[in-house]
Order: C-alpha cells, then structure tokens, then sequence
C-alpha cells in the first residue's frame, strides 16, 4: 500500500514540476516576444509594459492561488469535556448562539423555545461550567473547546 501512495506522489510531483516548466518556458517565450517586437518598434513602449503587467499579474494570482493551502479549519467541538459536563444537545445550541452573541430573546426566536426555558437552558449551563454569568460561560466555554 504504501508504494502505490508513493507511485501515486512521485506521480503527481512530476505532472507539478511539468506544468511549472511549460508555464515558465511560455512566460519566457512571452517576454523574449515582446522583446523582439519592441526592438522592431512595431508596438510603443506603453503597450509593451500593459502586456507586461498582464502577465505578471495573472501569474501572480495564479500562483498565489495554487500556494495558498491554508484553509480555514472547521471547529470540531470538544466531545470530552461536553460527554464529562454532561452537556444535552439543546443546551449546545443555547451555549453556541449564546457565544454568538446573542440575547435570551434572540435565543428563544431562534430556536423556537419560550424565553424561560432559554433562561432554565442557561441556569444549567453556569453550573456544569461553574460560572456565575454569560461572559465567563462563553470563556469557560472557549477554554474547554466547547464553542470557537
């Protein structure tokens, strides 16, 4: 298994390294052109540095784009402390909208609950995080890996 991972990456590190050659070579053939056609004088020097600056912007933004790998991660909730704090999926959705941001009425709209089950939601959530009010319930939060 591991050779045929191997085969497969020596594989596609040289179809990479031919398509970064043919597109130097015809950057190459692009600038030795516009060379040749302003020591002919046939286009004037402005033109000359437009086709210039077309090309080495949209290589540019080719190549940053292809470089660039950061993707942004996906938060993954700690399972741990949520399966140890004993925390139910509705009180996740309370804990999540409420680290967003928002207030008990918010909360209540969007989840579709009166605003006392909101506040029961709550009132449980500062005693498995051991917390007296909202801001240091979404820091503990933040800390255990619960919400981003």
């Amino acid at each position: 298994m591991n050779t045929s991972i191997s085969k497969f990456a020596a594989g596609k590190r040289v179809k990479t390294t031919l398509v970064y050659g043919l597109l130097l070579a015809a950057g190459t053939f692009l600038l030795q052109w516009v060379e040749y056609q302003y020591l002919l004088r046939q286009h004037s020097v402005e033109f000359t540095i437009v086709i210039l600056c077309i090309v080495f912007t949209a290589l540019g933004t080719w190549f940053g784009l292809k470089l660039n790998t950061n993707k942004p991660k996906q938060f993954e909730t700690n399972s741990r402390a949520r399966a140890k704090l004993k925390i139910s999926n509705r009180e996740m959705q309370v804990l999540s909208l409420l680290a967003a941001g928002n207030n008990t009425q918010e909360i209540s709209n969007k989840l579709f609950i009166s605003t006392n089950t909101v506040k029961t939601h709550l009132k449980r959530l500062y005693e498995k995080l051991e917390v007296s009010h909202r801001g240091q319930a979404v820091q503990r939060a933040q800390q255990l890996g619960l919400v981003p």
